[in-house]
């Protein structure tokens, strides 16, 4: 979801969303020129906003987490989790006003579904959840200081390449989806060969890159003076893609695992 370069500083608010990501119409920045200073958006209210919905994730997680590992019964908690993190996702997409009330429950959902997740991960190959953890945290930290230092550059081709493949990745997802109702699979895609590794990493890839793309919208949204509810937007951005990278994480490290 963002914009780029100096693209983004000319006006050009229209910000591309990614699978599962938030979608800014054009013009959202430029309508809150005229909003006091304390009720504009701001980078350090977008990051504290952000801890408080890992804070929430985290918690939540742990509930499934401990339930799996005591032997309850968690499956309905994560495809519940799954199912309403998913609306609750869509709703905040198409109507950024909700966010600050609907993005703190969003976070509860997704750390229903990734606790449950994880613990059945760690049950197959020990340590795995704490490599996709700490994966995950080493690509957010290079990206942000790559970011941070321009040592990537946002341009127009950068988010429209992004965003394709997001999108490819997405349908394809979707396809698997409904063709295993039919009992039917996408070649290579779970697969653990040398070619559904890769299929992953390029996954992977893309999913980091999307890292970027947030970014940039927070800063631009602060710069341009965006509504404080915003924060809640960008941190909720931010959050999905991060999610996204993390699951990506786990099947990589998971088919990487079963092949010993």
């Amino acid at each position: 979801m963002i914009n780029y370069g100096q693209s983004t500083r000319r006006g050009d608010s229209c910000v591309i969303g990614r699978s599962g990501n938030p979608t800014l119409r054009e013009g959202t920045f430029q309508e809150s020129g005229q909003l006091a200073s304390g009720q504009r958006m701001t980078i350090e209210g977008t990051v504290n906003k952000s801890f408080i919905m890992l804070a929430i994730l985290l918690g939540a997680a742990f509930v499934t987490w401990s339930m799996y590992n005591n032997g309850q019964e968690v499956f309905g908690l994560m495809i519940g989790g799954a199912i309403a993190g998913l609306v609750l996702a869509l709703i905040v997409s198409f109507k950024p006003t909700t966010a600050p009330i609907l993005v703190p429950i969003y976070a509860a959902c997704e750390g229903l579904f990734l606790g449950a997740l994880s613990a059945h991960y760690q049950s197959l190959y020990n340590g795995i959840t704490q490599q996709a953890a700490l994966l995950t945290m080493c690509v957010f930290i290079a990206l942000l200081v790559a970011y941070r230092f321009r040592l990537i550059q946002a341009t127009k081709n950068f988010r429209l390449g992004v965003f394709a493949a997001t999108a490819g990745i997405a349908l394809v997802y979707l396809l698997s989806f409904v063709l295993g109702f039919f009992g039917l699979s996408v070649p290579y895609l779970h697969d653990n060969n040398w070619i559904g590794i890769g299929i992953s990493l390029v996954i992977v890839v893309v999913a980091a890159l999307n890292l970027v793309l947030d970014f940039d919208f927070i800063e631009t949204g602060a710069e341009q003076g965006a509504p404080k509810y915003m924060e809640w937007y960008g941190a909720f951005g931010l959050m999905v893609t991060l999610v996204w990278l993390y699951i990506e994480m786990l099947r990589l490290l998971a088919k990487l695992a079963s092949r010993d």
